[in-house]
């Protein structure tokens, strides 16, 4: 089995006049590529990513085998074919086409699956499409092919939710998970876990309780705090002492805030609180540190 072929590769076995390419856009787990066909009959290599194919102008009978099936169908404007990555295929067709490759990087449509599921997820699939007659998955494609041409105000941001979108779609209606178990006794989920940093991060002017991050993870006070442990390293009122600790410097280097207000900010129960801390672990008080960085 040879080595997966990126998007840039696909024309050397599949020729055609490239249309648009969102290369330069730099946008992150997906890539954009659209091309102008002649009739081909062609065999492509296992891709590194899945490819979604939009067709545009031009309709033609459409035949595909991927694995050892054919499937056929008419494609026409509108239609869209699915294809998952790191599988073989041979397309033919006899009819001059248009079509947009919309390219999803596996790591980001994996992440996509492990925040919707909250599991961590070993693999996704894509079902073998070769007809899908889905105006919302085209019309994305078609929004992001716009974008591409003459990106506009907020293109980043734009993009970024175009492809969100298109990634739970595409899970909802075409995709097979596989989830990673945890062995038995492990730690935490990579999705508990990044929940649990963000839980942690917007609240550090509160009071964190182990209970209430013990009750965000669906998990017992005693388990949650083995797992934890074993996760990060740490037990939780030990990471979020750091956590506080962490923003207190941050804002004690900006110089701008009373320290007073740092240590409320930071969620230290008064000033004297936060000195203690930052005398012990920081081998200074925070005075001191302030006027060290001045200095």
């Amino acid at each position: 089995m040879g080595e997966a072929i990126s998007p840039e590769q696909l024309p050397r076995w599949v020729p055609g006049k490239l249309t648009l390419d969102s290369k330069s856009l730099g946008w992150r787990g997906m890539r954009l590529r659209g091309y102008r066909y002649a009739a081909l009959d062609v065999e492509v290599p296992e891709m590194s990513d899945y490819m979604i194919v939009v067709y545009g102008r031009g309709a033609t009978p459409m035949a595909r085998r991927c694995e050892a099936r054919w499937s056929r169908e008419i494609v026409a404007p509108g239609v869209v074919s699915l294809l998952t990555h790191c599988t073989r295929s041979h397309w033919r067709w006899a009819d001059p086409i248009d079509v947009t490759h919309f390219y999803l990087s596996p790591r980001h449509l994996a992440g996509v699956a492990e925040s919707v599921f909250d599991r961590d997820v070993d693999k996704v699939e894509l079902d073998d499409v070769l007809r899908a007659d889905d105006p919302v998955l085209a019309n994305m494609v078609w929004s992001l092919s716009r974008e591409a041409a003459g990106p506009g105000l907020g293109g980043q941001m734009y993009a970024e939710s175009l492809l969100n979108q298109a990634c739970v779609h595409i899970l909802r209606n075409y995709a097979n998970v596989r989830y990673r178990e945890p062995a038995a006794g492990g730690g935490l989920c990579r999705a508990q876990m990044r929940r649990l940093e963000a839980f942690v991060q917007e609240r550090l002017s509160e009071n964190i309780t182990l209970e209430a991050m013990a009750d965000m993870s669906g998990l017992s006070v005693y388990c949650f705090a083995r797992k934890f442990r074993r996760s990060f390293g740490q037990p939780p009122h030990q990471y979020v002492m750091r956590k506080r600790l962490e923003l207190a410097c941050q804002l004690v280097r900006a110089g701008r805030l009373p320290l007073k207000k740092i240590a409320y900010r930071c969620g230290f129960t008064d000033q004297s609180h936060m000195t203690r801390v930052f005398q012990r672990s920081v081998g200074c008080t925070p005075g001191r540190y302030r006027q060290e960085l001045a200095s």
